[in-house]
């Protein structure tokens, strides 16, 4: 089994590491213990996902990935006005804050405070990472048939 290669229903145990393109760490467990995740289950978005396809245990790699198979191209019209007695609610509102809204559906929608005046405040409702190119670095520690727990 050790030379079971990532693909659909798979079990992968990884090790990985999101860079921006100045080599920022958005995110890594090179330090900590590693991610389990099930191939396909729709968890990782497609090109994260594509890119582990073939992989296998021991495998090191590093692969850039744009913003259109990452978290998608930063949307204008993702970004909206509210008025600023919308958030009357909330005691220290500040830019770059992180707030939930209810969309149409019901579901929660987490929103960026990107700018705040006196009658507005505009928010950001756009992937933190959308429009960025990402580098994915991922070290495969295991690679088992998901109905293997």
């Amino acid at each position: 089994m050790k030379d079971l290669k990532i693909s659909e229903g798979t079990r992968v145990v990884l090790h990985f590491a999101l860079l921006l393109e100045d080599g920022e760490a958005v995110d890594s467990t090179f330090d900590k213990e590693p991610a389990t995740l099930t191939f396909g289950d729709g968890n990782l978005p497609e090109g994260f996902e594509s890119c582990l396809l073939g992989l296998q245990a021991g495998d090191i790699k590093s692969f850039t990935v744009l913003p259109e198979k990452a978290f998608g191209q930063h949307n204008p019209s993702n970004v909206q006005q509210f008025a600023r007695t919308t958030f009357t609610n909330i005691d220290e509102l500040e830019e770059g804050m992180i707030i939930g809204f209810t969309d149409k559906s019901g579901g929660e929608l987490p929103g960026v405070i990107v700018e705040i005046n006196d009658r507005q405040v505009e928010v950001d409702f756009n992937h933190p990472l959308a429009g960025r190119t990402l580098t994915f670095k991922v070290e495969i520690v295991d690679v088992t048939p998901a109905t293997l727990q």
